[in-house]
């Protein structure tokens, strides 16, 4: 018994031809997958994504700085300067120095010349410890929250300091 190759020629000569279905029914599921995929990831909310700087910060008196980092059990603690606040501590003192410092400044007072809160958050805190705090300083009434970093190592800023 004897099994035919397809071809009429001799039964020493290899079958050359490709079976390209598999990779025909490869090619048309990529295509699909891609069709359906593209119109997702290009579709998105328009907005202007903030620009990464380092700027040296510049202390006024007025400035509030504070340290934020988690505590045991998932607490939050804010230092103002070195001194720990609750949260309830921190408003009040918030309050109690803008409004101190506002009356100071007087006529002189401008939106530039406004005391900011200063943040120096843990790498490892919470978001909703640092997001607290933001709050709690919003509340109390100041329009400038900022953050202080460490700029990353070789830049310009890192090698002044």
């Amino acid at each position: 018994m004897a099994i035919s190759t397809g071809g009429g020629g001799s039964a020493d000569k290899p079958l050359s031809d490709i079976n390209t279905t598999p990779l025909v029914d490869v090619m048309l599921v990529l295509l699909i997958i891609f069709l359906i995929a593209v119109p997702v990831a290009v579709q998105s909310v328009k907005v202007k994504l903030p620009e990464v700087r380092y700027d040296p910060t510049v202390t006024k008196p007025e400035n509030i700085s504070l340290a934020v980092r988690g505590g045991p059990g998932g607490t939050c603690e804010v230092f103002w300067n070195l001194t720990k606040v609750s949260s309830q501590e921190l408003l009040d003192r918030a309050v109690a120095k803008l409004k101190a410092d506002v009356e100071r400044m007087g006529d002189s007072l401008t939106a530039d010349n406004l005391p900011e809160a200063h943040i120096r958050g843990d790498v490892d805190t919470p978001y909703k410890c640092i997001g607290g705090t933001i709050f709690t300083m919003q509340k109390a009434g100041y329009p400038k929250v900022g953050f202080i970093s460490q700029p990353p190592p070789g830049s310009a800023l890192a090698e002044r300091q």
